[in-house]
């Protein structure tokens, strides 16, 4: 098992894949160590329902745990699976539900990072053969 505490972009990365993983919708990883002493990266996704926000968080615990042995310092909201947030130290990951992602909106607060839609390497190659995901 590798250690990787210093690439928090990497931590970020994997966290991005294993919401995908699971059906997040539109994951946004913006960059906000310049910005902000919080973290170096958030991870922003969407589950439709609380079962799947739930479902999203426990894919990124499991992932990031598996591959770096990494476990969140803090985690809230699993119980009502409406923000789930799963906190790193470098990389804060956000698991909330459309409604109250579009409430808080976190992405346009942070607007000022760096910010990029993640785009699974699935959905990447189906684009560049102009073929659909499926």
């Amino acid at each position: 098992m590798a250690e990787v505490r210093g690439d928090s972009e990497l931590l970020a990365r994997f966290a991005a894949e294993a919401s995908d993983d699971r059906k997040a919708v539109d994951i946004r990883l913006i960059r906000v160590e310049e910005i902000s002493s919080l973290a170096d990266w958030f991870v922003i996704c969407s589950g439709l329902t609380d079962v799947q926000v739930r479902a999203i968080a426990r894919s990124v615990e499991d992932s990031l745990e598996e591959r770096f042995g990494r476990l969140p310092l803090r985690r809230e909201g699993l119980s009502e699976g409406r923000w789930v947030v799963l906190d790193y130290g470098e990389l804060i990951v956000h698991v909330l539900t459309p409604q109250e992602r579009s409430y808080y909106d976190l992405e346009a607060f942070w607007g000022h990072g760096g910010q990029e839609r993640y785009i699974s390497p699935l959905a990447a190659a189906a684009r560049a053969s102009g073929a659909h995901p499926s």
